[in-house]
């Protein structure tokens, strides 16, 4: 009777009922209970089955099953015959009942199906077993089945795993896989084969079904594609060569895949002009934090290949030590050792923005030209983070705030703006929740946080970051309605930002606070050369615009 489930379904069923969502009362049945899925097809449940997974539609599952009439009369088994059968779900090569309802099962389950002749053999039947119009049980037991997935969503690609892999991560464009691959002709004609190719997941490799794939699999995984033309070789085909046979125009191709490892490649900076590539794997989260006492094994290398800084791998030579976000080391390398863990081994590859610029440098080994890439064999052996926040008691809170505060003075008096900034910053973090502090503590923590926003906003000032100056200003006047270097400095950054209005109400109360105060009042001189300068310009743009009208 096998063959009489590979008939397509009659009776005119609508194919999108397969979209149809039924499973959440046929997922929680209880054993001997029995429900209604969907159009009069009902299921009983026999034995429950294990984990929560169901197949899809494209899976190919394994099935026992034995069919009879209403009346007991049994027209079908694989029990009898002791085979599984075998089927894929969803393309119509079984009853419509069937493809509907194996979808509700889970491995191991065994359930009774009560399957109305619509879903079935409909008004012609299958003669001489199944009469006309008749509704069919069939006891079902879903031994197994093997994921099929459309890929790419346009049936281009489909995926059957073979072999499971490990963990749950999966390569992203700018990894570098290693495969092993066998690609066949549906005829079994073998047209490409590696036994171990490396190549980054954008670029991809011989076709670009493989590329899609790998981007789905997780290490070791083995699968076995269905490769439609526009993701093999399309129109064209492939000729002959290095002893493998060509790829015919418009053909299917056959293409088993294993996903051996990957390099994991990502980017550093938002503009793509630092990258860092693990050659080996570093061990648990942590990651070394701003301030961080670091030592590493280093190699520094032109595009070249020559070596201009070697540490830490000579016998007995000591690891190369430096502190994080202190310009110790090139700006490029200090960031990507705040991305690596312990133990991590990788290759970072870094635009001379973030290495030496434009001028030419003197390193240990050699000398490094202006504006080249840099590449860095980086090993980071261990890592002290500086403390945190949460580390510390309101005390010692305070106190790392005061010497964040004076490291930030420090930098902004070295002309080192960006990094002060960050100094300020941080010394606020420390402080920034003080619900737990002492009513003296709350006073200190208070005129840091002025002290440190006050100076942030100067930092921003001289980055033009004009906004956040402003913003950094106003949480100071929350603080301390009457500061009058807010107020100020709030009034500079509105200037820039051409809101002249509310920079004159800023320098007008400043000078009421302090109406002696020599800074204010030049800036109040400077406003008023910009205000005049708005008024021209506005009135010579509605002149003209008045003339034409006027024409």
């Amino acid at each position: 009777m096998d063959e009489d489930f590979e008939m397509p379904p009659v009776g005119g069923i609508n194919g999108g009922d397969d979209d149809m969502d039924f499973g959440d009362d046929a997922a929680f049945l209880k054993v001997g209970e029995e429900k209604e899925i969907q159009q009069g097809l009902k299921k009983k449940l026999v034995k429950e089955g294990e984990g929560f997974e169901t197949p899809e539609n494209g899976d190919e599952v394994e099935v026992h099953y034995t069919g009879t009439l209403l009346d007991g009369t049994k027209f079908d088994s694989s029990r009898d015959r002791g085979t599984p059968f075998k089927f894929t779900l969803g393309q119509g090569q079984v009853i419509k009942g069937w493809d509907i309802g194996i979808k509700t099962m889970k491995k191991g389950e065994n359930a009774v199906f009560t399957i109305p002749s619509a879903l079935a053999y409909g008004e012609s039947g299958s003669p001489p077993t199944i009469p006309a119009n008749a509704t069919l049980q069939f006891d079902v037991e879903l031994l197994s089945w093997s994921s099929v997935k459309d890929i790419c969503k346009d049936g281009g690609v489909f995926k059957k795993i073979v072999a499971a892999g490990e963990k749950w991560e999966t390569p992203k464009d700018l990894d570098e896989v290693l495969v092993k691959y066998e690609a066949k002709l549906e005829d079994g004609t073998v047209v490409g084969r590696s036994d171990g190719v490396e190549f980054t997941v954008k670029d991809g490799c011989f076709c670009p079904a493989l590329a899609k794939a790998v981007k789905t699999m997780k290490k070791a995984e083995k699968v076995l594609l269905t490769v439609k033309p526009q993701y093999g070789f399309g129109e064209k085909g492939k000729p002959a060569s290095g002893g493998e046979a060509a790829v015919p125009p418009n053909a299917t191709l056959e293409i088993e895949l294993e996903l051996v490892s990957w390099k994991t490649v990502s980017e550093v900076t938002d503009d793509n002009k630092v990258i860092k590539k693990i050659l080996k794997e570093g061990e648990g989260y942590e990651r070394p934090n701003d301030g961080a006492v670091v030592k590493v094994k280093l190699i520094g290398k032109l595009g070249d290949g020559t070596v201009f800084l070697k540490k830490g791998h000579g016998e007995g030579e000591e690891l190369f030590e430096f502190k994080t976000d202190e310009e110790q080391v090139i700006d490029g390398l200090d960031k990507a050792v705040m991305k690596m863990k312990k133990g991590e081994v990788a290759l970072v590859t870094i635009d001379p923005e973030y290495a030496f610029g434009s001028t030419e440098s003197k390193q240990e080994l050699a000398v490094v030209p202006p504006n080249s890439t840099v590449y860095y064999e980086v090993d980071l052996v261990s890592f002290d983070k500086e403390r945190e926040s949460w580390d510390m008691n309101t005390e010692e809170k305070i106190e790392a705030a005061g010497k964040k505060k004076e490291e930030g003075n420090a930098k902004f008096k070295a002309g080192k703006y960006a990094l002060a900034s960050k100094r300020y910053e941080k010394a606020v973090k420390f402080i920034e929740y003080d619900s737990s502090f002492s009513e003296e503590e709350k006073k200190q923590a208070k005129a840091l946080k002025v002290a440190c926003n006050l100076n942030d906003a100067a930092c921003k000032l001289k980055l033009k970051e004009y906004r956040q100056a402003e913003k950094l200003c106003t949480k100071v006047l929350e603080l301390e309605s009457t500061n009058v270097k807010a107020l100020y400095r709030r009034a500079q950054a509105y200037m820039e930002l051409a809101d002249l209005d509310l920079a004159e109400f800023d320098v007008k109360k400043a000078l009421e606070i302090d109406p002696d105060n020599r800074e204010v009042k030049v800036e109040q001189r400077r406003l008023k050369e910009k205000m005049k300068e708005f008024n021209k310009k506005e009135a010579k743009f509605y002149g003209n615009m008045f003339a034409k009208l006027s024409k």
